[in-house]
């Protein structure tokens, strides 16, 4: 069954990130889906899209980083775009992050 799932790690404290907002975005169009929040362990409490919910198409994550590390010093909003192909498969979009730089990939 298909899903899109997220999480962050703070790379810069070297734990999850907690308390970080994050918005699921539909392209191109840019409609707001979902707002969310992660938890202790830098994941939302529910998944980003659920079996019922995933739908082929190009998506965009908006990771709030200036809020979470309590000010934008470098990095504020980091958008991160990606397609959904096959609505069966399961999708994990995590993002590493620190105030000046991330790094994500297609996990498991």
């Amino acid at each position: 069954m298909g899903k899109l799932s997220t999480h962050v790690l703070d790379t810069m404290r070297g734990c999850p990130a907690a308390g970080m907002k994050i918005e699921l975005r539909r392209l191109p169009s840019h409609e707001l889906v979902k707002t969310l929040q992660t938890n202790s362990d830098g994941r939302p409490s529910s998944l980003v899209l659920g079996p019922e919910e995933i739908e082929e198409g190009d998506y965009e994550l908006l990771f709030h980083l200036g809020d979470y590390f309590g000010e934008a010093k470098f990095l504020d909003v980091v958008p991160v775009r990606f397609r959904i192909s096959e609505a069966s498969q399961a999708y994990h979009v995590p993002l590493l992050c620190t105030p000046w730089s991330y790094a994500t990939y297609r996990g498991s």
